[in-house]
């Protein structure tokens, strides 16, 4: 594989790092038009459909908060803490703890003080098996290294999905649903989020993840699945991915990069 410098992204296109007001409400909004679209569907009774809302839920909130850590949703710094903790609560996880981890993910991967990269390095079955500590792990790993503020907002984050369980236990058995959808479904983190798109990873940046391309997979999960193209350009908005990816092309080809094909 050819070790060719990775193309600027001015030269790539500048336009690859627009965000429209629109595109940050859509961003920020569209994790809570999920939420009411499982109140309503439990309010109704179609509980067989709650598991999809909940997975729409799941792949909203991780496009924001990834937008939102990598700052390219725009967003100033009193509005990023808040988005942070806004977009978490929704999954019942911290939202602070995940932007220290995911940003020492993008400096030091792989390395071992890489907290979210260690499901790279495990078996396929070591890496479901995480799934419960996973998050725990995250959080641990951020408060330690965390400052006064940085502390109180992780505390906040850690006590709502309890807070949730109990409020679901006592008042209303929709939200105690919701409640452990969500902390259930984050068990697949290690195994989809980290694992599968960066294992058998190399020595290069070009060799250390992977990119799907697709219709259907890519359009399912808001362009996520170009994890390579993040990885060399994590300032790059989730919504701008499939352009960046079109115009990586030549070089990723050049590079001897043979782009997964899915559906």
């Amino acid at each position: 594989m050819s070790a060719s410098p990775v193309p600027r992204l001015a030269d790539l296109g500048p336009d690859l790092l627009v965000t429209t007001r629109r595109r940050r409400v859509v961003a920020l909004s569209l994790p809570y038009a999920g939420v009411a679209l499982f109140v309503l569907a439990v309010w109704a009774g179609w509980w067989a459909v709650t598991p999809l809302i909940a997975f729409g839920i799941f792949v909203a909130v991780v496009t924001a908060t990834h937008d939102v850590v990598h700052r390219s949703l725009g967003l100033g710094r009193a509005s990023t803490e808040w988005a942070l903790f806004l977009l978490g609560a929704v999954l019942l996880e911290s939202g602070h703890a995940y932007r220290a981890t995911h940003l020492q993910h993008h400096r030091t991967f792989p390395s071992p003080d890489d907290p979210e990269g260690r499901p790279a390095d495990q078996s396929l079955l070591g890496a479901i098996l995480y799934g419960p500590f996973f998050l725990i792990r995250l959080w641990w790993w951020a408060y330690g290294r965390a400052g006064g503020r940085q502390r109180l907002w992780l505390l906040a984050e850690a006590s709502v999905p309890f807070l949730a369980v109990a409020a679901g236990a006592l008042f209303w058995r929709g939200l105690l649903v919701y409640a452990i959808m969500m902390v259930v479904g984050s068990w697949v983190y290690p195994l989809l989020t980290v694992h599968l798109p960066h294992r058998h990873y190399g020595d290069e940046p070009l060799t250390q993840t992977h990119t799907l391309r697709g219709r259907v997979i890519p359009a399912l999960f808001l362009e996520l699945t170009y994890h390579l193209e993040h990885h060399l350009y994590p300032q790059v908005p989730s919504h701008n991915l499939a352009r960046l990816a079109d115009r990586l092309d030549p070089f990723l080809a050049q590079a001897g990069v043979v782009p997964r094909k899915v559906p």
